[in-house]
């Protein structure tokens, strides 16, 4: 694989590419930007960079007429226009600006194959231009995207940090916040508002295209982050007489949220509403990505994240409930955690020494610490050497500080502590899985498709999740990675008729389960704690 060295006035780095794309793409792919307005057409002339060392083809036209034959000579080249095929050397001519968002190159979630039927009401209009708007409000991460939906293009997306993870890294601190302080909660509100409007902005600056032109807006999330949002109704959430009801989370006016993302005021805002408790809209959207009803066989959707939404489909009624996963999913609150960033580690493998492992890090780098799907591997990993028992302990050889992933300068350890919170993640997810089966009557075995969706899902080593009991073992089930179903889903609804046909007849189908009022639940956690296959029965 070819190599990329480049030289940043702090550091160099040294990045493994595939050829294929265009330089600005590779970059971009490894969190480095450069200046652009154009959507990378070439038309802006910005984004030069100065190639140090390597041999490319020659010069395009675009690149003729912006550069001329003086910076051309002198290593100068454009990066929508260079595509690379060997090692590359090179250094940016004015350093890339830094920003707090992830550049989301393509479409991160599996494109709605289902869609065959009329276009919707919104692309049935005849208006020149005009941009969607679509976002994903997760507890620990935002994700936005801009959508061409005359010609259903992809314009950017971007993804960063949920703001409001100052009051509280889950869902229920911040609730808790909302409901004693007026202010948090209106803090809480704008703090999203205002991220989805830098998120817009900066897909504005860097791909060249007018957030004014947006005429429609779809938001998914889960029911506390949408109600947080809207402002109303959080409170409920706090009450276990409304873990199994409907949450009105519609807000009363969204005029200052068109007005702080520089739309125009007569754009639609729709935000999709919840299924009920803390089963949440980005759900039922990732459902509609994924087309789960289309057919009898039997489905499993599982959106991975804080708060965990699990969907069974039974062939002809929908069964949803959600589990508390806590951060570990995330990265976060792990002693060796990292989100899923440059430098986590998100893969382990074994190696031909059985006391050693292989790490691979995002973009490469120097290990900063372990995202969710590589602490799944990890594990599997572990016990598969012995180092970790079924039991979530470490073995006799093992030091009571924790097991060594990276020495000292930049030490990295796992801990018991990560271990048994990665435990009871799995443990609440497999007692949902087991609930939803049960009340449909349903074996394991029973199961054709397996979704998994979320960021740490398109991560994931599906073999590994069945070796720890993350996902069911291997039965007859086809088992898919997905990625941001819930983008996915939102895009569908502003293309397609019958992706909303389909959202309608998911929200009558379903039927809410509410785990900490089944008695099935504890002992089937408690069985579902071991780092061993699935447990369906207590």
């Amino acid at each position: 694989m070819p190599l990329l060295t480049i030289h940043l006035a702090e550091r160099t780095l040294r990045i493994p590419y595939t050829p294929g794309p265009s330089l600005r793409r590779i970059l971009e792919g490894a969190d480095l930007r450069v200046r652009a307005a154009c959507k990378g057409s070439g038309a802006c002339g910005m984004c030069r960079v100065k190639i140090e060392q390597g041999t490319l083809a020659p010069p395009t036209r675009d690149e003729q007429f912006h550069l001329g034959s003086e910076q051309l000579s002198a290593g100068i080249r454009l990066a929508c226009k260079v595509r690379p095929e060997a090692d590359l050397t090179l250094s940016f001519l004015i350093p890339p600006p830094i920003s707090p968002w992830r550049i989301l190159t393509e479409r991160p979630y599996q494109q709605p194959c289902y869609v065959r039927g009329a276009l919707s009401e919104v692309l049935s209009a005849k208006v020149a231009t005009s941009y969607g708007l679509i976002v994903d409000i997760g507890t620990t991460t935002l994700t936005v995207a801009l959508l061409d939906l005359n010609r259903r293009e992809w314009l950017g997306g971007r993804s960063g940090k949920n703001p409001q993870s100052f009051l509280g890294a889950d869902v229920v601190s911040r609730l808790i916040a909302a409901q004693d302080s007026p202010d948090d909660a209106a803090t809480l509100s704008r703090l999203v508002i205002d991220a989805i409007g830098a998120a817009l902005n900066d897909i504005g600056l860097r791909e060249g295209v007018d957030p004014g032109q947006v005429t429609t807006c779809v938001l998914a999330g889960n029911t506390a982050m949408l109600s947080l949002l809207s402002g109303k109704n959080f409170h409920l959430l706090l009450r276990s007489d409304h873990w199994a009801k409907p949450v009105d989370c519609e807000p009363d006016s969204t005029s200052s949220w068109l007005e702080t993302w520089g739309a125009p005021r007569q754009a639609t805002v729709r935000l999709l509403p919840p299924l009920g408790g803390f089963v949440g809209s980005d759900l039922l959207a990732g459902l509609v990505a994924v087309n789960i009803a289309q057919d009898h066989n039997p489905g499993l959707f599982i959106d991975f994240g804080t708060n965990t939404e699990i969907a069974l489909w039974d062939g002809g009624r929908l069964w949803v409930t959600s589990a508390a996963g806590g951060p570990a999913f995330e990265g976060c609150g792990l002693t060796c955690g990292s989100p899923a960033e440059a430098g986590a580690i998100y893969r382990v493998l074994p190696s031909g020494n059985a006391s050693e492992l292989v790490y691979e890090t995002i973009q490469h780098g120097p290990p900063k610490g372990v995202c969710g799907s590589g602490l799944v591997d990890l594990l599997a990993c572990l016990l598969d050497t012995g180092k970790l028992t079924n039991m979530g302990k470490f073995s006799p050889d093992v030091p009571a500080e924790g097991f060594e992933i990276a020495g000292p300068p930049d030490e990295l350890r796992l801990t018991l502590r990560d271990v048994d919170l990665l435990q009871r993640a799995k443990a609440a997810i497999g007692a949902g899985v087991a609930v939803l089966l049960g009340n449909a009557g349903l074996a394991m075995t029973d199961l054709k498709r397996v979704f998994c969706a979320g960021t740490f899902g398109a991560h994931l080593n599906l073999t590994n999740a069945r070796r720890i009991g993350l996902l069911p073992p291997s039965t007859q089930a086809i088992i898919t990675s997905c990625g941001n179903t819930s983008l996915g889903g939102c895009e569908a609804l502003l293309s397609f008729a019958d992706a909303e046909e389909l959202l309608n007849r998911l929200r009558t189908d379903a039927r809410l389960i509410n785990l900490s009022s089944s008695a099935d639940f504890e002992p089937l956690f408690l069985d579902n704690l071991y780092l061993e296959p699935m447990a369906v029965t207590s």
